[in-house]
């Protein structure tokens, strides 16, 4: 009868470290998970700005092209 006992306290004890380690463990990567989605958003939102930023450049780039041929032809009727 001890032994039955003792078998049973070593798998009550066994289950319940089991179960708490992996609790925690469990805890630990749904917070690396959580960090690891901060970052990611952040990226995202840089990716996005940069988009936002090379169609800038491309529309300034467009801009200065047009003023330089007025420039041009404003030029050659001067002449």
């Amino acid at each position: 009868m001890e032994t039955i006992l003792v078998a049973l306290l070593s798998l009550a004890g066994t289950l319940a470290g089991a179960y708490f380690a992996n609790r925690k463990s469990s805890a630990l990567i749904a917070y690396r998970l959580e960090q690891l989605e901060g970052k990611v958003d952040k990226h995202n939102q840089v990716i996005e700005r940069t988009y936002a930023l090379e169609e800038s450049v491309a529309l300034m780039d467009e801009r200065v092209k047009v003023a330089n041929h007025r420039i041009a032809d404003l030029e050659k009727h001067i002449r």
